[in-house]
């Protein structure tokens, strides 16, 4: 799969640029641990840490913090899988994607076919260039459960039963809430939150008698933050977070499926054919992303074959998920900035 490189990505040098640095470097438990312990246990470590105390004390501050962000990491790990592994064969899987013709579900399905992998396009539009020869398409309204069961039979007696479920497609008409249509609102929950129900539905029952599965929910980090001008397309995917989080608890205490994984993903705006009448910010801190960016990171941690919650770009999206532990005056401050962003052209 393509990489990034180390030191740059393709949106540039960025705020996440810097943080990957730190965590490999000054929050790296196995750099920062090795380190105070030659302080502690050479000669020359103790003469060094005498000599430079503050810079001692910090060396200890960093080899704490790398630790329990270990640690941590390995807590959220252990519980979001309850605790059981699984195995995926690549070969056997069979993935289905919605908005797969275009954007970064187009990109997804680029990456999975050119690593063997079967997967089912779900769109009403086909898509405009050449597929892997392990994907196809299925013109399929993925907001009506009788289409979806249709084109779910097919896909089974061609393709073999789905194991992975990605809920990407997603719409926004970028309105004002007086300003949208009932029409346009309605769709938005029909395309955006509705249909993983509906999808679920339809390929969650094989998973969970297998207990063997996963499930993609593609939200946005404007289900963290009410976004102005948009408020429809932010509750549709404030609603599809609380989907992945209520899917994964029922998984483990309904169904007595504890292997059938759940992944979030909480993406910021990418440079697709969603956005393209807003005027989103591209900044240091924010950037605005590229489909490759976004549908990496999907591919990568769906290749684990354990749950997750991905987040892109990192330092918004942990403001994000953080917004309703702050002050008000904070949280109504960052709406109000964002209605100056995200204003239709």
């Amino acid at each position: 799969m393509a990489s990034q490189g180390f030191w740059f990505s393709r949106e540039g040098f960025t705020a996440d640029v810097v943080g990957k640095l730190l965590q490999k470097t000054v929050l790296s438990p196995w750099k920062t641990l090795a380190l105070l312990l030659l302080a502690h246990y050479t000669p020359k470590g103790q003469e060094t840490a005498l000599q430079h105390p503050k810079a001692f004390q910090a060396l200890k501050v960093l080899a704490s913090l790398a630790i329990l962000r270990r640690v941590n990491a390995w807590l959220n790990q252990r519980a979001v899988n309850n605790g059981v592994s699984d195995q995926y064969n690549w070969n056997r899987e069979v993935v289905v994607l919605t908005g797969g013709s275009n954007g970064i579900g187009r990109q997804v399905a680029r990456l999975l076919g050119n690593r063997g992998i079967k997967v089912a396009i779900l769109d009403i539009q086909p898509p405009q260039d050449a597929l892997p020869s392990t994907v196809r398409f299925h013109k399929c309204d993925i907001t009506s459960p009788a289409a979806i069961a249709e084109v779910a039979a097919t896909i089974r007696s061609t393709m073999g039963e789905p194991t992975v479920l990605i809920n990407n497609a997603g719409i926004c008409s970028s309105r004002t809430i007086l300003g949208s249509t009932e029409t346009q609102t309605r769709r938005q929950f029909e395309v955006n939150t509705f249909a993983h129900y509906w999808l679920a539905k339809e390929f969650l029952p094989a998973m969970t008698k297998r207990n063997h599965g996963m499930v993609v929910t593609v939200a946005s980090q404007a289900g963290y933050i009410v976004t102005p001008n948009m408020v429809d397309y932010s509750a549709t995917k404030a609603a599809a977070i609380a989907f992945h989080e209520g899917l994964a608890a029922e998984l483990a205490t309904r169904y007595n499926a504890p292997r059938v994984r759940t992944v979030l993903i909480t993406q910021g705006f990418a440079k697709t054919a969603l956005i393209e009448k807003l005027t989103p910010e591209d900044t240091f801190l924010n950037p605005l992303l590229h489909p490759e960016t976004v549908a990496e990171n999907i591919v990568n941690q769906v290749l684990t074959g354990k749950s997750g919650h991905v987040i892109v770009p990192g330092a918004t999206g942990w403001i994000a998920k953080c917004l309703r532990g702050f002050p008000l005056w904070f949280q109504h401050h960052i709406r109000l900035r964002l209605e100056r962003l995200m204003r239709a052209d």
